[in-house]
């Protein structure tokens, strides 16, 4: 019997596509199929079946082919697409694309990728054969011994430079290299008991039981920095484990990924783990995704894209640092995978919990309202570890030393004679922020971008740190040829060679951007920080959370104030949450911590609220501001986003755009089109125009009506975009 198809393309047109097709059945949809689509054959995805269609019966093409090498996305995780396709008013087809692995996309075979894994031989040495100092290799062989047959994932996660070692080992013929289709788990499934948990504190159990109930709950936990939150996420997932359920934990960097999965792994070493982010190759990727497709994962460990993960048993969402803006995708799909997460959970009627130091004002109010249960963890989980002392610096009274007051240098070499390690903060990479001209004051522009290019001394080179341009350092100034051209600010870089030049004995690291570049880079210089080569860290935002470091009792911020005046009605939110988080890398053991924040206005009230880590006090005062602004959490909004060769071009755009939503509804704001803050970036000329609203219903269904006419508009010169509730303007 001949089906009509209802299929999902990954193109920008927002409609379902017929197709015919005979013995298909409900068990079909979420499969992928090859379609002929005008002169291409694409690959696309049954959302429905239909037994008639609008269409004439002559003009339905056939479908080629119906992969059914895979298992179809399960009706729960298509409806969770569809409601973010509506949500966001995005194409279902190019939702559902954007969630599925990379090798999903294609016409590629998409069965488990062949896995590459190890058998140990006669010919290996014994382990008290091998010297002391082969360090790799030992921890390679004992892991062999123990499992014959182990991955090579398994392996490689050993060590940094455990590659290299299992070359050597399959030239001496120690091990044998053997390929299988379907791929071994990192650890066999669950059998037995699982490993005694650790105590917990009185906070932490209560937390551990106001989460376990049965049902829908979200979960808002407000813990310090070093409170023990990780703790919790443990014994909850060994709460779902016991349970026979999946645990879905998502984290918002990728560099905190790792470092979480060895915890679990520790924890539950009979439990198969798997992560999921974009330093996967395409083919760990899928065979990651496919385990936890199966249930054959139990736990998943991801970055954003993972809130659409396939997970048959799922009984519990995690959300780590829910503040962070890294959840929200800045291009394309502009969703919130924490929202979505929050969404998810609610329709399988599972309970989330979102963890956060510093949550964000939305979540926090959202707690205050009774739609979520706050819960508290008030006090560090480690006994002897007490909070750091956070002063400000009074940079009015201080003559700084390349960016570093005297106050921070006599702290810093105190640290160093007792021993302890420092991290310095700034969130600028590169030498110095801009290359001025003291004769006619030029300073280096960005051709494609309304920003200044950043000085990279030792590279000599200037860089945009927003479209990645390039170019090399001049040897005069271009407008009036002065050959003396000053680099302006400071950056990790100049901080770096300054400190070096304080402290000439002291091993000094830096960590940003630029140093991390190379694959493993960071995990060899954390490594170097754990294990105490390292005085002093030079780091930016990549240093501020997650991290664990022992030895680290002093931390010092610079050039912390943009923030405080900025036009970002966030900026104060965000400034808070990132100087908390640094802070919270200072005396997590037994040794006290110290901050010294160097700042022009030490009275501020934000500097308040961070002396006495008081996110309360802080996040009440903004809510107060943000309600008599108007602003989020106490309204919606949405930004319609233009982008064309000129400006002019895209402003008429969002002119035309502004008469289709005539007459606007007394609910509804409609602010005028204004270029964007940085109007031009990556050499396309930008725009924007506001939409607000008190009540989410009334945005949403203004937005469902607008946009619809918006697919109408004729729109060949610009691209454009929609994002519901936007966090950058």
């Amino acid at each position: 019997m001949t089906q009509i198809l209802k299929i999902a393309l990954d193109i920008p047109l927002d409609t379902l596509f017929d197709y015919r097709a005979e013995e298909v059945s409900t068990e079909d949809v979420g499969r992928r199929v090859l379609v002929s689509f005008g002169r291409r054959k694409m690959v696309g995805l049954i959302v429905s079946l239909a037994n008639l269609s609008d269409l004439p019966a002559a003009s339905i093409k056939p479908v080629l082919k119906i992969f059914r090498d895979t298992p179809a996305l399960a009706p729960d995780i298509l409806k969770l697409l569809q409601f973010c396709a509506n949500y966001y008013h995005h194409p279902l087809g190019e939702v559902i694309f954007t969630a599925l692995p990379q090798r999903l996309r294609s016409d590629q075979a998409a069965a488990f990728p062949q896995q590459i894994s190890y058998v140990l031989n006669k010919a290996a040495p014994h382990l008290d054969d091998l010297p002391l100092r082969a360090v790799v290799k030992r921890k390679l062989l004992t892991h062999l011994c123990q499992d014959s047959g182990i991955a090579r994932e398994a392996l490689l996660a050993l060590s940094p430079s455990a590659s290299k070692h299992i070359r050597e080992m399959l030239t001496t013929g120690w091990i044998t290299q053997q390929q299988e289709n379907r791929p071994k788990l990192l650890a066999p499934p669950v059998s037995g008991p699982l490993p005694q948990l650790p105590a917990l504190n009185a906070e932490q159990a209560a937390v551990i039981d106001g989460c376990s109930p049965a049902g829908f709950s979200a979960t808002l936990l407000l813990g310090i920095t070093g409170s023990g939150k990780t703790e919790v996420y443990l014994r909850l997932t060994a709460i779902q484990l016991e349970q026979g359920r999946q645990v879905l934990v998502l984290v918002p960097e990728i560099n905190l990924t790792p470092q979480l999965e060895a915890r679990f792994q520790s924890r539950f070493p009979d439990v198969p783990v798997v992560s999921l982010h974009s330093s996967l190759n395409d083919s760990e990727r899928l065979r990651h995704w496919l385990l936890a497709q199966s249930g054959e994962a139990r736990i998943v460990l991801g970055t954003r894209l993972s809130v659409f993960t396939p997970m048959p048993e799922l009984g519990l969402i995690i959300v780590d640092e829910e503040h962070d803006s890294s959840f929200k995708q800045q291009d394309g799909l502009r969703y919130s995978a924490r929202d979505m997460a929050a969404a998810r959970a609610k329709q399988l009627n599972i309970p989330i919990l979102m963890g956060s130091a510093t949550p964000a004002l939305e979540s926090y109010h959202n707690a205050l309202a009774g739609r979520y249960r706050l819960q508290r963890l008030s006090r560090r989980a480690v006994e002897e570890a007490q909070l750091p002392s956070i002063r400000c610096v009074d940079m009015r009274n201080e003559k700084p030393d390349d960016g570093l007051s005297a106050t921070l240098l006599q702290a810093l070499e105190k640290n160093l004679e007792h021993g302890s390690q420092s991290l310095v903060f700034i969130n600028r990479r590169g030498y110095a922020p801009v290359l001025l001209c003291n004769q006619c004051g030029w300073l280096a522009p960005c051709p494609r971008c309304t920003s200044r290019l950043v000085v990279h001394l030792r590279e000599r080179r200037l860089r945009c740190h927003h479209c990645g341009h390039e170019e090399r350092i001049p040897r005069a100034c271009p407008g009036c040829g002065n050959p003396d051209l000053a680099p302006l600010g400071q950056g990790t870089q100049r901080l770096e060679d300054a400190l070096a030049q304080h402290f000439p004995a002291a091993r000094i690291l830096r960590i940003d951007r630029d140093s991390t570049r190379r694959k493993h880079a960071l995990r060899e210089m954390l490594q170097d920080v754990h294990e105490e080569r390292v005085d002093i860290l030079v780091g930016t935002q990549i240093l501020a959370k997650g991290h664990d470091f022992k030895r680290l009792t002093l931390v010092g911020a610079l050039n912390v104030d943009g923030a405080l005046y900025s036009a970002d009605f966030r900026a104060a939110e965000r400034l808070f949450a990132q100087l908390m988080q640094v802070a919270g890398r200072a005396g997590r053991a037994a040794e006290p911590g110290t901050v010294l924040i160097q700042t022009q206005f030490p009275d501020h009230p934000l500097f308040d609220a961070l002396r006495h880590q008081d996110y309360d006090a802080f996040a009440t005062t903004q809510l107060v501001e943000r309600k008599q602004a108007g602003f989020p959490p106490f309204c919606h909004q949405a930004l319609l986003r233009a982008e064309a060769t000129h400006l002019e071009t895209a402003l008429a755009f969002l002119h035309q755009a502004k008469k289709m939503a005539l007459p606007i509804p007394a609910a509804i704001t409609l602010y005028d089109a204004v270029p964007a803050p940085m109007a031009r970036l990556a050499g396309r000329e930008r725009a924007q125009l506001l939409v607000q609203a008190d009540e989410r219903r009334d945005l949403q269904q203004f937005l469902r009506h607008w946009n619809a006419n918006l697919n109408n508009l004729k729109a060949r010169q610009v691209r454009w975009s929609l994002d519901v509730d936007p966090l950058d303007f």
